[in-house]
């Protein structure tokens, strides 16, 4: 009898073990192209073109071609916790040489929205502009106006030879709601490293200055941002407005 009481303790254990298997491959994770953060890469790649074709009042491609990093925070939207403010969720790329790192997942935080729009959500572009600026955004906590200076940068297709562009700023902030460019006041935004996001897209979490220094490969998720971003930023690079 004891042959037979352990075959069959032997078939409830197989049993078993074919049902959890069954049950973890039914659980598994969605595939990576449908994370929120491959959306988000999606939808950055989108403002970046939609931006840049503009008519005349885009990001002037001098301005994005110096540019040592760009945050791309696509639909930021209002928040209200007793005096309102902003929230969003973007990613951040810095120059490696004659190309750009591989993202780094990042969330915005701030107060005063600004009077334009109400609760309209916001596509928002930063660029980072001189080594002061990059470096205070590799140490992972940034706050904009505080750690470093920041005003709204010019738009237009090309921008004047005479023209201090750079505003001495470390950041040169773009906004847009409803497809048209307009103010707000990131003064006070603090930026960070999304660490559940970047856990999502690297598969753990990855120190922010390793991926920004480009010592880690982008992702495939991550190709046609860094595509687009490279189309517009290339010495060559050239654009016709929509």
């Amino acid at each position: 009898m004891k042959p037979i009481v352990q075959l069959k303790k032997y078939v409830v254990l197989v049993a078993a073990s074919f049902l959890l298997c069954s049950v973890v491959v039914w659980a598994k994770p969605k595939p990576s192209d449908d994370t929120d953060i491959a959306k988000r890469l999606r939808s950055a790649s989108d403002v970046l073109d939609e931006v840049m074709s503009a008519p005349d009042k885009g990001i002037p491609e001098e301005v994005l071609r110096d540019a040592k990093c760009v945050v791309v925070i696509p639909s930021m939207i209002k928040i209200a916790v007793g005096f309102g403010g902003h929230h969003g969720r973007g990613i951040a790329t810095c120059r490696t040489g004659k190309t750009w790192s591989a993202p780094a997942p990042i969330v915005m935080t701030g107060g005063s929205w600004g009077l334009q729009f109400g609760g309209e959500a916001v596509d928002l572009v930063l660029l980072v502009m001189n080594q002061k600026g990059m470096d205070h955004l590799l140490s992972s906590k940034f706050t904009l106006g505080v750690d470093g200076s920041v005003a709204a940068g010019p738009i237009g297709r090309h921008v004047a030879g005479g023209t201090d562009w750079k505003m001495k700023s470390e950041v040169l902030a773009y906004s847009r709601a409803r497809g048209v460019f307009a103010g707000i006041d990131v003064h006070g935004s603090a930026i960070k490293q999304d660490r559940d996001e970047t856990a999502v897209l690297y598969g753990r979490v990855v120190p922010f200055s390793a991926i920004l220094h480009g010592e880690v490969p982008p992702p495939p998720q991550a190709q046609t941002f860094l595509a687009t971003l490279q189309k517009y930023t290339s010495p060559s690079s050239t654009h016709q407005g929509a």
